[in-house]
């Protein structure tokens, strides 16, 4: 069969492609109506969409002979061979630029396997697959569920994949580009040249994929992008799972499935762990700047080195879950990770995915929640990300009035298009699935609601109703919502929403966006603005500290002291506080143990803990030497045993959300700056009472209503000597009397300390 087909001559294929080719001058005796000249430089030139009609295996509908085409530039010669090595002869040559093609005959090819020997230009030989005698890697229920805007295992598909296909070991490659003349795989394995790993194109999706042989993982790449106008692009993969470290942009060939978790009892019991009725303390944290190491702390703390160190850390201060500042892969350390290009890589910054991994399998097994700030709100303008992706506005807006933040300079997803939904949908699912991420916080929500966020009069569209809502983006949302809710037990979602939008935290069945819990934007702005005033003056801005009450029960809310709080010229939380240096940390102690017993989740930045100073800097380590000095060391003492207690008691956590778990005491004290509540657990008899006294002055004999005749003790006083307190106590047993206050029948005489916030237990 080999030497037939040897001598087998070369036939017209009439039907090559969907375009009518010409028929090319005759170059030998035995050479006749092959591909017109055009045709082959449109292919050299790489602006040819559908290479796969002309290249790789294919038959003549006329003669039914079959025939291989192969595009190899800088290549002398090229002969066909089986995979025992058999010769069918040296391909002919059709035009210098590496164009080449033999006919085979009329052979049975369903079983005909075949690899290309190749001689190049410097003599050198090789062995090398045809790409395009693979099928494709995408079937007919990936392009309907795709196109529909519902595959939501899309990364499983999308992106690169090292795969076997046929007995042969390589690496499918597909991505998202409908309105890209040609598409193709660049990197080493073809010197980055665009014209030769050509990808296949879906018409019905508009996804492009190819398999290339023979490649392994680590391998760099990107996606060459050619535009109808004639621009070539070269993309990043929107889906790849690593990419190079900045500034360098190229993605990077990863196998997301060789890592073997250690975390399933953490992962069987999340969903009780994260129930609204348990304790969540979250210690926020830039990976960048937590800690750093090197001589002038230049350098970046991997996530294996921070397993070792943040985890011990966290979890002794007693913080039951962490808070990362975006992970998805981002060009521009400034923005913190805010502005993403990657939304299925974590950043190379601080190692591989797998050590991400690591360090999340890590936090687990100590028992600690892991939640990711993430960022489907807008993304920016590198040219390798996502922007004008095929030379369209595919991603985002065309019109600026929808698809542009100029605020921070950046493109709005177009989230009305259902295959961007699908791909904001899967990212979502990706690191809650593949990273065992416990919980979402989407970043910049009000901006994703409303039209005109952040817009004048002319700068905006309205809706098809004449409104300021963004109804596509709040499809978008509940869908994200259902979804993880559904796909992901015991995972949960967060919505940074700093405006009165109604049920954000409620679910979308009752017409809410679905979040899990809300960032309680407008308790963080009165109580900071509160603590920030003179003790003299606050007796006027009483109400800022007990507004909270009247809306805290409308959503699921968490209290957040976040790393916006801290940065742009806002100063540090201790910068933030009157008066001399004794009295700012004794503000900032009693302000903690009232959040830490307000109804509410609680959040705090990393370095609030023991009172930094100076305001955040991503640039540079938090000041740890600053525990050397008794102050700073007090503070972190306090949180930690402000974190210890809260989880002790259960009235303080397990009604966050129903008004049945907090009481006034006294709320009107405004001339003495006094706060008094009870907090309630399942158990109506379950409760703690707690006193905040915002002024300098001790209060001695201070009667107060309690609920019960009984004993009461202190166990938080936030002037404790071990905080760097005054050490102003209520020792010992404090006796009720039958003396009525305050409307309750019984009242306690004790001292409140000065600018502080005391926790009475009853204790029989």
């Amino acid at each position: 069969m080999a030497n037939a087909v040897k001598k087998a001559t070369v036939k017209n294929d009439k039907n090559l492609s969907q375009n009518n080719f010409a028929v090319l001058s005759p170059v030998g005796e035995n050479m006749k109506n092959l591909l017109s000249k055009n045709e082959m430089e449109c292919i050299i030139d790489g602006n040819y969409e559908n290479v796969m009609s002309v290249l790789g295996i294919h038959k003549d509908k006329g003669s039914k002979e079959i025939y291989i085409r192969a595009y190899k530039p800088l290549t002398k010669s090229i002969e066909l061979i089986d995979y025992e090595g058999n010769s069918y002869g040296l391909m002919t040559k059709l035009h210098d630029g590496g164009f080449y093609q033999i006919n085979l005959g009329a052979i049975n090819t369903d079983n005909f396997k075949h690899r290309f020997k190749i001689t190049n230009n410097n003599g050198d030989e090789y062995i090398e697959e045809d790409i395009y005698s693979f099928p494709s890697i995408l079937g007919d229920i990936d392009e309907y569920l795709f196109s529909e805007g519902n595959h939501f295992d899309l990364y499983k598909k999308l992106g690169a994949h090292i795969m076997e296909i046929n007995g042969v070991k390589g690496v499918g490659f597909s991505v998202w580009a409908p309105n890209a003349k040609r598409v193709s795989v660049v990197g080493a394995f073809n010197n980055w040249d665009g014209r030769v790993n050509v990808m296949r194109k879906h018409y019905g999706c508009g996804v492009w994929d190819i398999f290339i042989p023979n490649i392994v993982e680590g391998e760099y790449y990107k996606f060459e992008v050619k535009t109808h106008e004639g621009h070539i692009l070269t993309k990043s993969d929107p889906m790849s799972f690593y990419n190079e470290k900045r500034p360098n942009t190229a993605s990077i060939v990863y196998d997301i499935n060789h890592y073997n978790w250690n975390d399933g009892e953490w992962m069987k019991y999340r969903h009780a762990y994260n129930s609204f009725d348990r304790a969540m303390s979250v210690y926020e944290v830039h990976l960048g700047s937590w800690r750093r190491k090197g001589n002038n702390g230049e350098e970046f703390l991997s996530y294996r080195e921070l397993a070792d160190t943040l985890v011990p850390y966290v979890m002794n201060m007693g913080f039951t879950h962490v808070e990362f500042l975006p992970l998805c892969e981002h060009p521009y350390d400034a923005s913190w990770g805010y502005q993403v290009t990657g939304l299925f890589a974590p950043t190379s910054r601080f190692g591989s995915p797998d050590d991400l991994r690591y360090m999340i399998d890590k936090f687990h097994q100590a028992n600690i929640g892991v939640i990711m700030d993430w960022v489907p709100a807008h993304f920016p303008k590198d040219a390798h990300g996502l922007i004008e992706f095929d030379g369209t506005h595919l991603y985002e807006h065309q019109d600026p009035r929808k698809g542009e933040h100029k605020d921070w300079g950046t493109k709005i997803y177009n989230y009305g298009r259902t295959e961007v939904s699908n791909v904001l949908c899967c990212s979502a699912l990706y690191w809650l699935k593949e990273y065992h991420v416990d919980g979402l916080r989407v970043d910049a929500v009000a901006s994703m609601l409303y039209l005109d966020y952040s817009r004048e009069n002319g700068e905006w569209v309205p809706n098809i109703y004449g409104g300021n809502e963004n109804l596509e983006a709040i499809s978008f949302i509940r869908k994200m919502n259902e979804l993880c809710y559904s796909q992901c037990e015991g995972a949960l979602t967060c919505a940074e929403e700093s405006t009165a939008w109604p049920m954000v935290s409620r679910p979308t069945s009752m017409g809410g966006l679905g979040f899990g819990y809300k960032w309680n934007m407008g308790w963080m702005n009165d109580t900071l603005s509160y603590i920030s005033k003179d003790p003299v003056y606050r007796k006027y801005e009483h109400g800022k500290l007990t507004f909270g009450l009247l809306y805290a029960f409308n959503e699921n809310f968490i209290l957040p002291i976040s790393h916006d709080e801290v940065v742009h010229g806002k100063g540090s939380m201790l910068a933030k506080m009157p008066g001399d240096e004794w009295q700012k940390f004794a503000n900032l102690r009693a302000y903690y143990g009232f959040m830490w017993t307000h109804p509410g989740k609680k959040l705090l930045f990393m370095g609030n803990e023991f009172a930094q100073d100076k305001e955040w800097n991503s640039a540079e380590s938090l000041g740890w030497h600053l525990l050397d000095y008794p102050m700073y060391k007090g503070m972190q003492n306090c949180v930690r045993d402000l974190n210890l207690m809260y989880k002790g008691n259960s009235c303080l956590f397990e009604e966050d959300f129903q008004a049945k778990g907090f009481e006034w005491i006294d709320h009107s004290n405004a001339n003495d700056s006094v706060i008094s509540y009870i907090r309630r657990g399942h158990d109506y008899n379950n409760y703690l009472i707690v006193i905040s006294n915002f002024t300098p002055v001790v209060r001695h004999n201070f009667k107060l209503g309690v609920p019960d005749a009984g004993v009461y003790q202190e166990i938080f006083n936030s002037d404790d000597c071990n905080y760097w307190g005054s050490g102003v106590k209520n020792h010992g047993e404090l006796y009720s009397r039958d003396e009525g206050m305050h409307g309750r029948p019984c009242s306690i005489e004790l001292t409140i300390p000065p600018l502080a916030t005391i926790v009475l237990k009853k204790i029989r």
